[in-house]
């Protein structure tokens, strides 16, 4: 039919790849189709050609005869009187044919092997059991193989049939105008395959649900929000593919001594208010136990001690945390009378050098002071 050359129709070069062909093919096509163009003889006549020169160029033998003696070397193939190709159809066959690859592959059967769904399991420890490790028996409701069917889902000594609807394909061409729109098989659900005698402990699902006791280590360092990956130990594919993944989500209880923050540890001591005058010496818990913190004389509430190496070691290596131990000054409670006057007899052997004694509060309140004059 045409004499024009192939690639100048195309409008693409002549070392095009077969992706640029269809690609070039696809949207010229898309513009002349008939179907789109009705009643349109020179569109009609455009999309024979641009058939034709896609029908030479996408096959391999046909492109290297037409590369080396150009239309004389594929006359002779079914092209001399006229344009006989495959590309007159309707639309939908551009559709399937060229632009299948969108859909995957050609609309060829999708594979009914799937990977199993990924599991979450939430396990909640202890600080203790974060910071040191451990190992946990965890309980996990899935989906297992069936071992009756060894997962086809079908009875043992039959096998599943290819479907009659979509020939085994797993998906059916629906035509809409010059449109053709793939869809999933309603007969085999886009398996390509029918169970006509299903196995009874699975159904025909190829699964049963079970509980599934494993066996966890914990490492050591573990804080909320870490997740631990067993591969393997998620849900069984269907029809023979592999298992998905079980991810343990870790959540530290709160401690009743300790807060965490990272690898650091927080703590709060009350402390009386002679020890914090005089200076003292505290018992102070640790994970690893208790060891002694002195206290310097004249130590105010708040202060904070840092004892190095008493935190924690993190999961990911690096040196280890600090613990920080908090005092806060008690004040007494349910005093008797001796102890009250002794305390007034205190607060007036203070009274003359309070500015000396409780430096803090002179300046408070000589702040205010200043403040409120200020203001008039």
């Amino acid at each position: 039919m045409s004499k024009k050359d192939y690639y100048e129709l195309l409008g693409i070069s002549r070392d095009a790849s077969d992706r640029d062909i269809k690609k070039a093919y696809r949207r010229l096509a898309m513009k002349y189709h008939p179907d789109r163009n009705p009643d349109d003889k020179e569109a009609e006549n455009k999309f024979k050609e641009l058939s034709e020169a896609y029908e030479v160029l996408s096959d391999s033998q046909k492109k290297a005869a037409y590369d080396q003696f150009g239309h004389a070397g594929v006359d002779g193939q079914g092209m001399g009187g006229g344009f006989h190709g495959g590309f007159e159809g309707n639309f939908s066959d551009i559709f399937g044919d060229v632009f299948g690859d969108i859909f995957g592959g050609g609309g060829g059967r999708r594979s009914s092997v799937q990977r199993g769904a990924d599991l979450r399991y939430n396990l909640d420890l202890t600080l203790e059991e974060a910071v040191r490790g451990c190992e946990k028996s965890l309980r996990v409701p899935t989906l297992v193989g069936c071992e009756v069917c060894d997962g086809t889902g079908a009875k043992p000594g039959t096998s599943a049939k290819t479907c009659g609807t979509c020939g085994g394909m797993g998906q059916v061409r629906m035509q809409q105008g010059f449109f053709s729109v793939q869809q999933t098989c309603p007969t085999c659900h886009g398996r390509g395959k029918v169970i006509s005698d299903p196995c009874h402990a699975c159904h025909g699902q190829g699964r049963v649900e079970k509980v599934k006791t494993l066996q966890v280590k914990i490492p050591a360092g573990v804080d909320t929000g870490d997740r631990i990956r067993l591969s393997g130990e998620g849900e069984a594919g269907s029809h023979g593919g592999p298992a998905g993944d079980l991810y343990v989500q870790v959540n530290v209880r709160e401690h009743p001594i300790f807060q965490r923050d990272g690898k650091h540890l927080y703590c709060e001591v009350p402390i009386s208010f002679v020890d914090a005058a005089l200076g003292g010496e505290l018992d102070v818990p640790t994970l690893d136990g208790r060891v002694k913190l002195k206290v310097p004389a004249e130590t105010q509430t708040g202060k904070l001690f840092r004892l190095r190496g008493k935190g924690i070691s993190p999961v990911r290596g690096g040196s280890v945390g600090d613990l920080m131990v908090k005092v806060i000054v008690e004040t007494p409670v349910s005093l008797n009378s001796r102890q009250k006057e002794l305390l007034r007899e205190f607060q007036e052997t203070t009274e003359e050098g309070k500015h000396k004694h409780s430096p803090k509060r002179h300046g408070f309140f000589d702040s205010v002071k200043k403040f409120f004059e200020d203001m008039t």
